[in-house]
């Protein structure tokens, strides 16, 4: 591999596309840019992200279905996981795993549910 980051790209699946989207810009504070496939019936609500960074996205239509067995994407949880947890809740979502430290130099982890039924990882350092 020659790209600094291993992933490239994330798409989390949902059914209710309006409702993801609610519950991801309430739980990170940010709006997500919607986007749709002109070929097909897929709609992305897409993650900001700086230059270069890895970026991704909810996606909706035909082929996506959310699960909460399959991989776990990580999102970056900023400062203190605290916050994004306490909005999880209150945005109907599940806190499945609260802030756990890894370790020191590593940082903390979290595991919640989304309104879609997708099981989604946190990070922070703090």
């Amino acid at each position: 591999m020659t790209t600094p980051n291993v992933a490239v790209w994330f798409e989390i699946p949902a059914t209710d596309f309006a409702r993801a989207v609610r519950f991801y810009e309430t739980v990170f504070g940010v709006r997500l840019v919607e986007e749709r496939c002109p070929q097909s019936d897929v709609v992305m609500g897409i993650f900001p992200a700086a230059d270069g960074a890895v970026k991704g996205c909810i996606i909706a239509g035909p082929g996506f279905t959310p699960g909460a067995t399959g991989t776990v994407v990580y999102l970056n949880g900023g400062d203190d996981l605290t916050g994004p947890l306490e909005r999880v809740w209150a945005a109907g979502g599940r806190v499945l795993v609260t802030k756990t430290l890894i370790d020191e130099s590593i940082g903390y982890f979290a595991h919640f549910e989304d309104t879609e039924g997708n099981r989604v990882g946190l990070h922070s350092l703090r």
